[in-house]
């Protein structure tokens, strides 16, 4: 059986099934994303934006001149990031699986922006923006 990642938003009103293991992983540490949840760091997993099927209706901002991003119109949970940066790219925030401790993170992106009180033992690679060489 395919792997399937199942999700949803705080309320219920969304819910996504996304096909196959994600196209990669990352917790982001870029100012966007962590003013758009309100945390420290966000968990992203990437998918082809035909493998994933949405029930329920988002409500889309523009964050930026090349962002997208999808919520509840209802609870306001993010749900989605699209970008002409990453095109044939749907990111699905990690938190909002409904098994999230299945997620497991493959780097670390924009740690060069990360905030300094937030300590972090883990081992994954650590790049100071979306790609490029990997941080001491």
């Amino acid at each position: 059986m395919a792997e399937r990642v199942t999700g949803r938003c705080l309320c219920g009103d969304i819910r996504y099934e996304a096909k196959g293991p994600p196209l990669w992983t990352a917790l982001c540490h870029c100012e966007s994303c962590r003013r758009a949840c309100s945390a420290p760091v966000v968990a992203w997993m990437g998918f082809a934006p035909e493998d994933v099927a949405w029930q329920g209706t988002r409500t889309f901002y523009q964050s930026s001149d090349v962002a997208t991003r999808g919520f509840c119109p209802n609870c306001g949970t993010q749900m989605s990031f699209e970008s002409t940066r990453w095109p044939g790219e749907v990111h699905l925030y990690a938190v909002s699986r409904d098994d999230p401790q299945a997620y497991h993170p493959d780097l670390h992106c924009h740690y060069a922006q990360r905030l300094q009180w937030l300590g972090l033992s883990d081992d994954l690679p650590k790049h100071a923006g979306t790609a490029g060489a990997t941080l001491p």
